[in-house]
């Protein structure tokens, strides 16, 4: 059976369209390693490892573990995410949405109170 965490990094590797090596150059973490996560027997990592991965991914470690958000207000996930899983984009425009989204987060930018 596998594991959450094992099918929650990779569906996020997927659609941040981030491969195992860039994963491993961003968090320092083997390349075997993060392998090892996403083989057939789907361990799963120390939670300081977790947090490296989840933080490089901008997601919590509860939604890697979980493969649940948690509420709205403490989610890893940008606001944006939910909308960007349910529509048909190609992995390029996903991409490029929750690049931007993200610096939308970063800015903190809201609708305007009129």
């Amino acid at each position: 059976m596998d594991s959450v965490f094992k099918q929650t990094l990779r569906s996020e590797m997927d659609f941040q369209d981030i491969r195992v090596k860039e994963l491993a150059a961003r968090t320092g973490i083997s390349q075997r390693t993060l392998e090892g996560y996403l083989s057939s027997r789907g361990s799963i990592p120390p939670a300081d490892v977790a947090v490296k991965i989840a933080s490089t991914l901008n997601v919590s470690v509860e939604y890697l573990v979980t493969g649940k958000a948690p509420d709205k207000k403490s989610s890893g996930k940008n606001r944006f995410e939910e909308i960007f899983e349910a529509k048909d984009f190609s992995m390029g425009k996903r991409s490029l949405l929750k690049e931007f989204s993200i610096l939308l987060d970063k800015f903190n930018i809201d609708k305007k109170e009129d």
